[in-house]
């Protein structure tokens, strides 16, 4: 059973700095994508930014420029650098595992709230 543990939420001001970790039990090069998702109240669930086992990285157009994701294999770790945060960043962040053949594994949430 995969386990996806975010950390590194927390409350920041407007411009401020963030970054989100998240750790996997397992080898992180089996899955074929792995990225971060962001659930605001009353809204939809979106996609922030996501990366490949190939490398290629995509992100949402409202993060560009600002967010960065990255992955360290050695440590089954994938992290989200969270840069220039405004308040509608603010929302329950969440980690996001896939493989083929199977359907995609989360991680609990880790809250981001961005003062302004």
């Amino acid at each position: 059973q995969v386990q996806l543990v975010e950390s590194g939420g927390g409350l920041v001001q407007a411009g401020g700095s963030l970054r989100l970790s998240c750790a996997a039990s397992g080898s992180i090069f089996s899955f074929t994508a792995m990225g971060w998702y962001r659930q605001a109240p009353g809204k939809q669930r979106e996609l922030v930014a996501v990366t490949t086992r190939g490398g290629t990285t995509n992100y949402a157009d409202s993060v560009k420029g600002r967010f960065t994701i990255s992955r360290d294999n050695a440590q089954n770790t994938v992290y989200l650098q969270m840069n220039g945060l405004k308040p509608e960043d603010t929302a329950v962040y969440y980690c996001n595992a896939r493989r083929l053949g199977t359907s995609p594994y989360w991680g609990q949430g880790t809250q981001v709230t961005v003062s302004s």
